[in-house]
């Protein structure tokens, strides 16, 4: 006869297994599992099974795990994970690519019939075409404001109908008019919420961020580093070189406007002296005869052009 295990053994183990995963793993995934079922469940486990664990428990039971574990091994990277245990979650422990263990925990949705009560996540719309009714049907349509016709000896709905929007409580016409149509307008799966990675916590829109977004905003925050700099005088790595630009500028136009002179202004202050050499070091590069040496020049051959035919020609005079 099997030994049933007592809720004081049961609290023994989860606790234990929860601080294991804590030690052995550094990247979680906070998950919603609401209106998740067993077997849906089951599948996302067996999806993830070789790098990724997951967990599910009572919210309770898991803080006071994940304080007492934060307490006893000194690292107090664990409680970032407390505040994150609100609502019908669970924890996916991995050793994966965290992009691709969110991608994977995606595919696993079910679809799953609109119940009285729920908070529908999406707009439900009804398309128009045949529902296969019966005619005695179109009191129903009618008390949800949905134009139809009889076609055929059949309902048949006209255009298309805003049924249900995101946000709002399904109601009892509501979720009787999809079952009878076989319309499962919702899906349920797990929802990733917030990550966790070595004590850091960020959202999972993070994971989408390409390395061209990396770069654009990194280029982006030190434009934004140097105008600071610049603006309050404050040296900086960024703004080093539009600063050294900026003195050199301003030493310049104090060597042109007085007898003190260094190297790098000798040179704009003999330009300014004769302008006629601005000229010169922006002219075109010409090709000289000489350069081409005694090399015959080709003289296109004239075209002939064909005499103008005159009256004599034709052996007639004007007046004859």
């Amino acid at each position: 006869m099997a030994v049933k295990t007592s809720k004081a053994d049961k609290k023994i183990a989860y606790d234990k297994k929860l601080c294991q995963l804590l030690d052995d793993y550094s990247q979680i995934l906070v998950v919603a599992a609401d209106n998740v079922g067993s077997n849906q469940l089951q599948n996302i486990r067996k999806g993830l099974r070789g790098d990724s664990v997951v967990l599910m428990g009572k919210n309770t039971m898991m803080k006071r795990s994940i304080r007492l574990h934060s307490e006893q091994t000194g690292n107090n990277a664990f409680q970032n994970l407390i505040p994150l245990l609100v609502g019908n979650v669970g924890l996916i422990f991995t050793r994966g690519d965290l992009k691709e263990v969110s991608e994977e925990v995606a595919k696993y949705k079910v679809g799953a019939p609109a119940r009285v009560g729920l908070i529908a996540p999406i707009d439900v719309i009804v398309p128009p075409g045949n529902t296969g009714l019966d005619p005695s049907q179109t009191s129903f349509f009618q008390v949800l404001n949905i134009p139809t016709k009889i076609n055929k000896g059949t309902v048949e709905i006209i255009t298309p109908v805003e049924l249900i929007k995101k946000g709002e409580k399904v109601g009892s016409s509501e979720a009787a008019l999809l079952a009878k149509l076989g319309i499962r307008p919702f899906s349920y799966g797990l929802v990733v919420l917030t990550v966790y990675d070595n004590g850091s916590v960020f959202s999972p829109e993070v994971l989408d961020l390409t390395e061209e977004d990396l770069i654009e905003k990194f280029a982006t925050g030190v434009s934004m580093v140097t105008a600071l700099s610049l603006a309050i005088s404050y040296p900086t790595l960024a703004a080093a070189p539009h600063m050294f630009i900026n003195a050199y500028k301003n030493v310049l136009a104090v060597a042109v406007a007085t007898e003190y002179s260094f190297p790098q202004a000798d040179k704009v202050k003999e330009y300014l002296k004769d302008p006629s050499k601005f000229a010169v070091a922006a002219a075109p590069v010409s090709v000289s005869y000489a350069d081409v040496g005694d090399a015959p020049v080709k003289e296109e051959p004239k075209k002939e052009e064909p005499e103008e035919e005159s009256d004599d020609d034709m052996g007639l005079g004007l007046f004859d």
